[in-house]
């Protein structure tokens, strides 16, 4: 049975997980990902959801297998299969045979994926501008720019190369 000091115990603990840099992160990429997918579907793309996303955002870095994908996304090979057929049946990507190994199949966007792709870049923006319109264009800037770095020098895996190279800039 709870006592009122397990309560109290309780309440503190949860604040304390709810004060952290993980919670802060997590709710600001949540934050980004629903206006991001709301802005989606008002350009009629009504069909992506925020699982799709795991695919968009890994395709891009060099060559694209399911076993690939999977593990940029951190999902089993069978939850990326599954999501792949979806956007395949949606028309947003296509498997094709893989030109270094005639046995896999590598996987890349239809037009109308490419088309996907240019529709979110837009949307990122918007939403960036909104967010800037609330906290400053300098600081979000210098939060992008500090949270870049940061995945730098962490040595994140799947960076994009040139990362690295020009920090981003």
């Amino acid at each position: 049975m709870d006592t009122p000091d397990t309560d109290q115990q309780q309440q503190l603990a949860t604040r304390r997980l709810s004060a952290t840099l993980a919670r802060v992160l997590r709710e600001l990429s949540r934050d980004f990902d629903r206006r991001v997918t709301r802005l989606l579907r008002e350009r009629g793309h009504g069909d992506i959801s925020l699982s799709h996303q795991v695919v968009f955002t890994n395709i891009g870095l060099g060559r694209t297998r399911v076993t690939e994908l999977a593990e940029r996304a951190q999902i089993t090979q069978q939850a990326m299969g599954k999501t792949l057929r979806e956007l395949e049946s949606l028309g947003y990507i296509e498997r094709a045979v893989d030109a270094t190994d005639r046995r896999a199949r590598a996987i890349r966007l239809t037009s109308r994926g490419v088309q996907l792709v240019d529709d979110a870049v837009a949307c990122f923006e918007l939403v960036k501008r909104d967010y800037a319109g609330k906290v400053g264009e300098a600081q979000l800037a210098e939060l992008e720019a500090r949270l870049r770095d940061a995945a730098v020098k962490l040595e994140l895996d799947y960076l994009p190369p040139d990362w690295a190279d020009t920090n981003g800039r």
